[in-house]
């Protein structure tokens, strides 16, 4: 088990480190019906998040990996690290320039009108369909398919996967519920700051999980 554990926390922490369901479901907590929303949202990222990591642990955990991790695993690893470092030159050319700030979403502007369903099924789009969050929670689910765990310590290692991997929508929605008076202004100062460095947070965080990913694979090919 350990060793499923310890290869999904990278991806599981790139999953977390996502600017745009933190600031999202900080907007939503703003709103009149900011609570219903914001449970709404949290738990469609959970189901969306947990429905890929479940398809594709399942998928993989049919394999025999008594001779060590096949290497078609590492294959996968390969071309996800790839793709990653293609989003990072693609997130660099579509920064900010100097003295600009970027346009929020259409979406992001639009929110104060979302009910619970809008709320939820924009949580799953962003947790399932945005390039760099499938991407990174199928190579964890990979890692984890392909570790030697039995079937208990994968379900594990998935479990985990799930929960690191929504900290950016369970840690605000906390705060909110529970941070009393002080929680507003808790929760403006994050979406301040990730809004400010969303670029270079993506950027960097794509740059590293890529050349994770290339240098496991090679490592794992030779």
């Amino acid at each position: 088990m350990g060793d499923a554990i310890g290869q999904m926390l990278a991806s599981a922490v790139g999953i977390a480190i996502s600017p745009l369901p933190l600031i999202a479901v900080i907007l939503m907590l703003a709103t009149p019906r900011g609570r219903t929303n914001g449970i709404a949202f949290t738990a469609g990222w959970v189901v969306a998040l947990g429905a890929v990591t479940t398809v594709v642990v399942l998928a993989g955990s049919g394999i025999d990996t008594s001779a060590g991790t096949p290497d078609w695993s590492y294959w996968v690893k390969l071309a996800l690290g790839v793709l990653f470092l293609l989003l990072a030159a693609e997130q660099w050319q579509g920064r900010p320039r100097e003295g600009k700030v970027a346009e929020p979403p259409g979406w992001m502007r639009a929110i104060d009108r979302f009910t619970p369903a809008k709320s939820a099924g924009l949580a799953a789009v962003l947790a399932a369909a945005n390039p760099k969050n499938l991407v990174l929670a199928v190579g964890g689910a990979v890692s984890i398919a392909t570790s030697g765990a039995g079937g208990g310590g994968k379900a594990v290692a998935g479990a985990l996967l799930v929960l690191i991997g929504s900290l950016c929508t369970l840690l605000p929605l906390g705060v909110y519920l529970l941070g009393g008076a002080r929680a507003t202004e808790v929760l403006g100062g994050w979406k301040a700051w990730m809004s400010a460095h969303n670029s270079a947070i993506m950027l960097v965080l794509l740059l590293v999980l890529g050349a994770k990913y290339v240098g496991d694979a090679v490592v794992g090919l030779t």
